[in-house]
């Protein structure tokens, strides 16, 4: 296996219905633990211990709920870029995750040519998206 890099989103109790969202944003296949199943009882049993969504598009997005005891900070200082010259699957997921979100830039043109857009989703997760055009990318 080769090493990769992946976002890890902690949450306070919406771990499971984020990434429920995100797997109907970008498809794939779920797995969640919970606390539960590595014996942990009480309140905090039904949280997300360890979540992960790998879609059919190569990415991996993993996920826990962050235990009570410990401080959550929404979205922290950290903001996920998709990328890429598919502008069909990158507007689509630009949209779906627009659903409930505060679109802090709407998916445009802007003045390096690229379509450009940003959004803080639902569940306070920041996001950009940047579909390359062929004006944009360098000349062979």
């Amino acid at each position: 296996m080769t090493s990769r890099m992946n976002p890890y989103i902690q949450f306070r109790d919406t771990a499971k219905d984020a990434l429920e969202f995100y797997a109907r944003v970008f498809g794939g296949e779920l797995t969640i633990s919970t606390f539960g199943d590595m014996g942990v009882e009480g309140a905090e049993a039904d949280k997300v211990m360890h979540g992960m969504l790998t879609t059919p598009s190569g990415f991996t997005l993993m996920t826990s709920d962050t235990p009570e005891q410990r401080e959550h900070t929404p979205g922290g200082s950290i903001t996920i870029s998709l990328s890429g010259d598919d502008a069909d699957d990158l507007r689509g997921w630009f949209a779906a995750l627009s659903e409930g979100a505060d679109v802090t830039l709407p998916l445009a043109v802007q003045r390096w040519g690229d379509e450009f857009g940003m959004l803080t989703d639902s569940f306070g997760t920041n996001w950009m998206v940047n579909i390359a055009t062929s004006q944009a990318r360098p000349q062979a």
